[in-house]
């Protein structure tokens, strides 16, 4: 049976239904997974709306060429240690996608291409994409396509929900590996972006993703079905020992900060928090959102959506979200990243 696994993954909405879907697969082999992302060759052949960005901001042409691809690997990479899957990832310059995927998965060993269509259906089933259509010719190797369509709400709000667990989970993991460089190279580290950090999950995590769970969406399954009282009881607990295990966090960095305590307890209360978000996410991701899908109506699912989506919830608005938006690229792109080979 297959072993490792190729998931190609790109900037669009698709790509968090993807990853979950290829995770899902990949547990169920026991397989791991290097994450693959092709990107064009903008530098080499740099002309109109590239090279005025390049020119006039260097550094948001940095981060639209660059950044955003750390940020779309991170966050499948959050989601398959959340679940155990091992995973690495890779990237390349390419404007020929498929070659590059197929040499992406010739690199790494891997014997099986999982990939996503987005290609529609017709009267006669699905139309492969172009470049899944090339991979499927010249692979020379199993490729899985998994069909994907405009999804319906119901998938459009679950996508969000785990985009969120995955940018939780991609922070913590970020830090963990700047401590880490941070230890080898016996530096300090960043007061300012400690301090971010701490913010960033305070703010996001417990004032922010965890009460719009509870309130439309644990809720309303409440509500519609007794099944998942036990779950959704023990999340409950889960949040308010993440929010203690942030408050130790925090206190831990203050106390660097003033010389009484070593780099180590910082690691140690970070490393805690992100096993904290994984059990989160498997108890959400693994039971209430399925049970969600079974139990509520469209009705609930467009309120759900309303409140998911920016500014929905009159608590937060469009500004704080890209605000967290810019904070969780910061710290992406700060940290190195894990190889394909971990």
């Amino acid at each position: 049976m297959y072993r490792h696994l190729l998931v190609p993954i790109d900037g669009t909405d698709l790509s968090t239904e993807t990853s979950s879907n290829a995770i899902d697969f990949a547990r169920t082999l026991g397989a791991r997974i290097t994450f693959f992302h092709a990107r064009p060759d903008y530098a080499a052949a740099l002309d109109g709306e590239a090279e005025i960005v390049r020119l006039t901001s260097p550094a948001k042409f940095a981060y639209a060429y660059e950044g955003r691809v750390r940020e779309i690997l991170a966050k499948a990479e959050a989601a398959a240690r959340a679940f155990g899957v091992p995973c690495g990832s890779a990237t390349a310059v390419s404007d020929s996608p498929a070659k590059a995927i197929i040499a992406a998965a010739r690199d790494a060993a891997c014997d099986l291409i999982y990939m996503a269509s987005h290609g529609r259906r017709s009267g006669i089933g699905m139309m492969l994409g172009s470049q899944t259509l090339k991979v499927l010719v010249n692979a020379g190797m199993p490729v899985l396509v998994a069909a994907t369509s405009n999804p319906p709400v119901p998938s459009q709000v679950m996508d969000v929900i785990r985009d969120e667990h995955r940018s939780l989970a991609a922070v913590l993991h970020a830090w963990l590996n700047l401590l880490d460089r941070k230890e080898e190279m016996d530096g300090k580290p960043d007061a300012d972006l400690m301090r971010t950090m701490i913010q960033y999950l305070k703010t996001f995590s417990v004032s922010m993703h965890r009460p719009k769970e509870n309130e439309y969406l644990f809720s309303r399954l409440r509500r519609r079905s007794t099944r998942y009282d036990t779950e959704l009881s023990e999340l409950e607990h889960q949040n308010a020992d993440h929010q203690r295990l942030i408050g130790e966090l925090e206190a831990a960095v203050e106390r660097h900060l003033a010389g009484s305590a070593p780099l180590a307890d910082i690691r140690e209360a970070v490393a805690s928090c992100e096993q904290s978000t994984w059990e989160h996410m498997q108890r959400v991701e693994g039971s209430i959102l399925p049970g969600a899908l079974n139990h509520l109506t469209p009705e609930d699912w467009e309120g759900i959506n309303a409140a998911f989506s920016d500014g929905g919830d009159p608590r937060f608005g469009r500004d704080t979200n890209t605000e967290f938006r810019r904070i969780f690229s910061r710290i992406v792109n700060l940290a190195p990243s894990d190889s394909a080979g971990d």
